[in-house]
């Protein structure tokens, strides 16, 4: 059966290609036209053609399951997310605004804490972060910036409205598979790029590269350049080799660097020693310097903090911004943005309740089967307690943890997150989706990616994108519906001619 979009349903959801009158959203209509004009042999073949192409590029993440590492090809819909450019262009300002102001915070943080002795952000908040570094107190990275590279998840509500619902200031990663999604999308619906203006991805790797030289400590020469991976067993090493070979960096280990007594860092190379000037470190804090951190870390180089506090080497992004990676210090990201740069938030926060104010706590365990409850620190979909869907033995299992460590734990209200149609079987239906759009800061420019990664729940129902538990991607547009060309009149499938098949 090809797709049929008088039969899809969009409720109770805001659908992001159809809307609840039935008909395509004006940025979707050539998409929506285009596949509905596809036969069933057709949609078929374009998804095993995207399936292929995956497997033929090596597009694989890692999944840990009992002990196991298993590598498996990246999961993509080829029904595409679409967002027009005049909403996106707002997205973008609020995301600039975002970042500029978390940088000042975390800079503050590691220097005289003014925001804490104005009584903005609590002392209790940061003396209780598991990801402050009291190593870092001090430190001035080149041009103030802690977090060069910051993935900012975005969801929509029922009504579309676009929220923040948390920040990634460690170690983000997804941006390779935004840009593969693409070429993937490519390869399988060519003529449909014909069609629309959509906004490149493919500069993203070129601009990361300006940025992280832009970070060099020495002038003059090209700087060198290396990703620092922990080992082909991290789940996303895929994207630490793409990025390295995609910026014609080297990839290295940490039993690849050594710092010396003159305070610098050095490559290993069959050549001799070679000087490095930036780290694009895809490790996390405690296991980058043993000699700073955790002394057992194989992972790391002995004396890295050391260099980079004498500043010969950047490091990027910079130990201990992930000080605001904190789900509660999201919770004041807009008394941050008043606070630094008197103004109000551009991108809204989804509302949050502080476990650690006691009104709030108190709502919380009220509205325990209303709620979804986080902790503080955890990343990937996991700790997650979503009160609808959980069981009364889980709500009270999940407000003894709350009570144990107020400070820990977040929670918000559960959102009707927006819907996009995905393919299932030989039919589309709305599945739940965010978007990680990716953002660089180099101190004299701060740059948004056009879009970003839509991660999508596979599973009928579920709030959980995450690729390690079940989830999927889709490639995302941003369309300019001012240059929109004529709708395809043609339901021809250019794969059928595609030397793929």
């Amino acid at each position: 059966m090809a797709i049929e979009w008088q039969k899809y349903q969009t409720n109770p959801f805001y659908d992001e290609l159809i809307g609840s009158d039935g008909r395509a959203r004006k940025q979707c209509e050539i998409l929506a036209d285009y596949l509905a004009k596809l036969k069933e042999d057709e949609l078929n073949t374009a998804k095993a053609a995207s399936e292929f192409a995956i497997k033929e590029m090596g597009i694989s993440f890692t999944v840990y399951s009992e002990g196991a590492n298993i590598d498996r090809s990246w999961p993509m819909d080829i029904v595409p997310r679409v967002i027009c450019k005049k909403e996106w262009q707002q997205v973008e300002a609020g995301l600039k605004q975002r970042v500029h102001a978390l940088n000042l915070f975390i800079d503050d943080l590691y220097h005289k804490q003014q925001i804490i002795k104005d009584g903005i952000f609590p002392a209790e908040l940061l003396s209780k972060s598991v990801n402050f570094r009291k190593q870092c107190v001090g430190i001035n990275p080149p041009k103030g910036i802690w977090a060069h590279i910051c993935g900012s998840d975005l969801v929509r509500d029922g009504k579309g409205q676009m929220y923040v619902l948390e920040d990634n200031l460690r170690v983000p990663s997804g941006v390779s598979y935004m840009i593969e999604n693409r070429s993937v999308m490519k390869r399988v619906f060519p003529e449909i790029f014909e069609q629309l203006e959509i906004a490149p991805v493919h500069d993203y790797p070129s601009q990361l590269f300006d940025m992280l030289a832009n970070m060099s400590p020495r002038s003059g020469d090209a700087p060198e350049v290396v990703v620092l991976t922990p080992g082909i067993y991290n789940s996303a090493y895929f994207e630490h080799c793409y990025l390295a070979q995609e910026m014609g960096c080297e990839l290295v280990e940490g039993r690849d660097l050594v710092v010396k007594d003159d305070d610098c860092v050095y490559m290993r190379t069959i050549y001799g020693l070679k000087r490095v000037d930036v780290i694009y470190r895809r490790i996390d804090d405690l296991f980058l310097d043993p000699e700073a951190f955790n002394p057992d870390s194989m992972l790391g180089v002995a004396g890295l903090l050391r260099a980079w506090k004498k500043g010969n080497v950047a490091l990027v992004n910079a130990p201990g911004a992930g000080v605001a990676d904190d789900k509660v210090v999201y919770s004041f990201v807009p008394e941050i943005i008043k606070y630094y740069l008197d103004e109000e938030i551009k991108l809204p926060n989804v509302p949050t309740y502080k476990c650690m104010n006691k009104d709030e706590l108190a709502y919380v365990i009220e509205h325990i089967d209303e709620l979804v409850v986080k902790p503080a620190n955890e990343s990937g979909g996991y700790g997650l307690m979503i009160g609808p869907k959980a069981t009364k033995k889980e709500h009270q299992e999940c407000i003894k943890r709350i009570k144990a460590d107020p400070r820990n734990y977040i929670a918000q209200p559960t959102l009707s997150l927006s819907t996009v149609p995905t393919l299932v079987d030989d039919h589309v239906e709305g599945r739940h989706v965010d978007l990680r759009p990716f953002i660089l800061s180099s101190g004299d420019d701060i740059q948004v990616t056009t879009g970003g990664l839509t991660r999508v729940a596979l599973v009928k129902g579920s709030l959980v994108v995450n690729s390690s538990q079940g989830g999927g991607s889709k490639d995302t547009w941003i369309v300019d519906t001012e240059g929109q060309k004529h709708v395809i009149k043609s339901g021809r499938n250019p794969i059928l001619d595609c030397t793929l098949c």
